[in-house]
């Protein structure tokens, strides 16, 4: 569903990737893990169109977007759920829920749905709410745009633990419904449990890609840690 090949990018000029290589297989989900500053929202970032790649090419769906703005991607079925509350504070929660569904307030029900809680705050102003309120109304675009690819940034931060269990229980909710997923996430644990494929980044280079079961608690430490050499691995190993 997302091929990235060769991609380098940085910020003014100053390369933070370096040749990474990923793949997200259509229905799939994909942990990216890795250290603070190994690279991995700056990936997403490149992924979701924010950012253009210095070198490289972006595939979605066998389509090359390179270069492409987000909201082209949209067209293409790609959704990103940056980090931090992506929300329009001023505005309620039902107006934030119908920008995100382009309009079509049928599909508010799909976020109550997701989210019931979501159900009792429509007329709220969105940014009155609490982090982990205003994280659902974030996360109900997944469901609300119908995408066939979601870019997830540490949508965890910040939240309270039982929170955070809805939120994965959502996640799985729309991998079931059949999009593919590309997850940056703080809690390892939850991570590897939804994910289909692991990708460890560190210092802007794949160190492993693989299997949850093949990653050890070793490889793990070994990535954070930032010891791991370079280049270790390439994202052949995931299937298409």
């Amino acid at each position: 569903m997302l091929e990235l090949r060769r991609i380098s990018a940085g910020y003014t000029g100053a390369a933070v990737l370096h040749d990474v290589d990923l793949i997200v297989p259509a229905g799939s989900t994909v942990a990216l893990l890795g250290p603070n500053g190994a690279g991995k929202t700056t990936l997403l970032r490149v992924a979701g169109g924010t950012l253009r790649p210095m070198r490289g090419q972006i595939l979605v769906d066998g389509s090359d977007v390179t270069g492409r703005q987000p909201h082209d991607l949209v067209r293409y079925g790609v959704c990103t759920v940056p980090e931090g509350r992506a929300v329009f504070p001023n505005l309620s929660v039902r107006e934030n829920l119908t920008l995100f569904a382009d309009g079509h307030s049928s599909a508010l029900d799909l976020a109550v749905e997701a989210f019931p809680t979501l159900g009792r705050r429509m007329n709220q102003r969105a940014g009155s709410m609490s982090g982990g309120e205003q994280q659902m109304v974030a996360l109900a675009r997944a469901y609300l745009q119908n995408p066939r690819l979601v870019l997830l940034d540490e949508v965890s931060m910040g939240l309270a633990p039982v929170v955070v269990d809805e939120v994965f229980e959502f996640l799985a909710t729309v991998r079931e419904r059949g999009a593919s997923l590309l997850l940056v996430e703080q809690y390892v644990g939850k991570a590897l449990a939804l994910a289909d494929y692991v990708v460890l980044l560190a210092r802007g280079r794949v160190q492993f890609v693989g299997e949850p079961q093949e990653l050890d608690e070793e490889k793990i430490f070994s990535s954070y840690a930032g010891l791991e050499s370079a280049g270790a691995s390439s994202a052949q190993g995931v299937p298409r």
